[in-house]
């Protein structure tokens, strides 16, 4: 669904994370009456920027509402200098109430057709694939080059994301560069093998002459070829998923 020429109401909101704090965020959507399915568009580890934003603009052309957390909004933006400071600092069950928080306020809205998807890209990729196997709310989830899926536990981190595969409970969209180092092109394999042992309902694409973040147009890491080819697969999938 291409909504040519309707209007979009776009800005700033906040809502309420499972934890009860506040979390800013980006909200694009139809201006015009209808019945919508959800995405959350989670960022990437060097915070909420106007790329997430721009993604969450064009799932709302496409006939989606369409949210961007900021998952620093307790901390901060991170300075330029030191910009991955927060990725490692909060804990993965933090992340995982905030998303769960931008379900639940997309299924409240009164044009929410009831269905939610997620899409992230590296560590938003992570994320992604964590809520797919650990929420009830999702649909439908894209991890696109989603980093550090396998790694030593932590307090912080006590269960690793390729552990978590068995548990996952929608179809998902996993889209991986062949140059990629995190994760590698092996990781990627052994993400495939494990979706097979469970039986879960998954496409998995790895573009070659592409590597981390190669959907990320405003960094040198962009390939056109690959990211419009997943950008086409990831409309597909959502039509497949969320609107039947």
């Amino acid at each position: 669904m291409v909504l040519v020429g309707q209007e979009l109401e776009t800005g700033t909101i906040q809502y309420a994370s499972r934890d009860g704090t506040t979390i800013n965020a980006f909200y694009s959507r139809p201006a015009g009456a209808g019945s919508y399915p959800g995405v959350i568009v989670t960022m990437e580890g060097m915070g909420l920027m106007d790329h997430h934003k721009d993604i969450a603009v064009r799932f709302a052309g496409q006939g989606y509402l369409a949210i961007a957390p900021d998952l620093y909004t307790r901390e901060g933006t991170p300075e330029p200098e030191n910009v991955l400071a927060p990725l490692f600092a909060p804990p993965d069950s933090r992340a995982m109430d905030d998303l769960e928080g931008a379900a639940a306020f997309l299924k409240s809205q009164a044009h929410s057709n009831g269905k939610v998807g997620i899409i992230g890209f590296c560590s938003g990729g992570r994320y992604t694939l964590m809520m797919a196997c650990l929420s009830s709310n999702i649909d439908a989830a894209v991890d696109s080059a989603g980093g550090h899926i396998v790694h030593e536990p932590t307090e912080l981190r006590p269960v690793q994301p390729m552990d978590m595969v068995s548990d996952l409970s929608c179809p998902l969209l996993a889209l991986f560069g062949v140059e990629d180092e995190n994760p590698t092109a092996e990781q990627a394999e052994q993400m495939k093998a494990l979706l097979d042992q469970h039986g879960k309902t998954y496409e998995l694409v790895m573009y070659n002459n592409a590597g981390h973040a190669f959907f990320a147009d405003y960094r040198p890491s962009y390939r056109a070829a690959p990211a419009q080819d997943m950008w086409h697969r990831v409309l597909v999938f959502y039509d497949r998923h969320l609107r039947q």
